[in-house]
């Protein structure tokens, strides 16, 4: 979150970096019957938006088998664009059977914007920033807007809106307000632009776009997350902020660890067999 005071600022910028939506076959009904924009009728509008949020979940199992890279750069800027402050770490992410997380930091300088708090990081990285979650899907309204071509891919477009704004003052929740795109082959998510909410008088969010790309030719796993903008809050002060977050190196790779008794390693070593000899030509 991102929180200002004229004296001192907790600047808490990507709490919300990768927080998306979530959908659900119970509330397709609603906001759905609009099909000018692409002429489909509401029953396969209810249909894709089953077959994706289906698949996020998926895609949020897959996730817990690869293994991959965050370079993630947060940037405050003053006049003329000139960077003010800077956060930039660098980690190589991997998950155990159970789906915990383990980060290990290769690029940390010493940052010179004080103000991101470990709530925001802990949200940069790993399962439930990149993922929709299905238990949450009605809270969510959809409304169809048609279809877009981006590059060589054709887009499903949905406009995406909590169904009720959580109260900052009860609750921590964070929900997404935006739009995403999702592919007219696989169904699957390939883009999200929005912002986490709700906001407060001294906590604002920029809108933060996410780009995803085709992963071992089956998942669809956010490779680049990218938000410039400033932000003006209810006391006049404004706050420009610039975020840049690469996720690659995705690779099968799980950390499974086994426990044995020594006379069970003993047996397992007399038991084991040599290895074949090749056969030769």
């Amino acid at each position: 979150m991102l929180e200002k005071t004229l004296v001192k600022s907790r600047q808490s910028v990507v709490a919300f970096l990768f927080l998306f939506l979530s959908a659900s076959p119970s509330l397709f009904a609603q906001g759905s019957g609009n099909t000018a924009a692409g002429d489909l009728p509401p029953a396969e509008v209810n249909r894709i938006i089953t077959a994706f949020t289906q698949k996020e979940g998926q895609f949020r199992r897959a996730l817990n088998q690869y293994s991959f890279k965050r370079d993630a750069i947060i940037q405050s800027l003053g006049m003329g664009g000139q960077v003010t402050g800077e956060y930039h770490r660098v980690s190589y992410f991997t998950f155990d059977d159970q789906g915990n997380r383990y980060e290990k930091i290769s690029y940390f300088p010493m940052p010179s914007f004080q103000s991101v708090t470990q709530e925001d990081i802990d949200d940069l990285g790993g399962i439930e920033p990149f993922a929709l979650e299905p238990s949450k899907t009605s809270q969510y309204d959809f409304r169809y807007v048609g279809k877009e071509k981006i590059d060589e891919l054709n887009l499903y477009v949905f406009d995406v809106s909590p169904k009720v704004m959580p109260d900052p003052k009860k609750s921590k929740e964070r929900r997404f307000t935006g739009r995403v795109w999702v592919d007219d082959q696989d169904l699957q998510i390939v883009k999200t632009k929005g912002k986490g909410v709700p906001e407060t008088k001294k906590n604002k969010f920029p809108t933060v776009e996410t780009y995803r790309e085709h992963i071992d030719g089956r998942y669809w796993f956010p490779t680049y997350s990218y938000a410039d903008e400033e932000l003006v809050f209810d006391s006049g002060d404004t706050l420009h902020v610039r975020m840049k977050v690469k996720y690659s190196d995705f690779e099968p790779a799980r950390a499974t660890v086994k426990v044995i008794e020594v006379d069970e390693a003993d047996t397992q070593k007399k038991e084991a067999k040599p290895p074949a000899k090749p056969i030769k030509p």
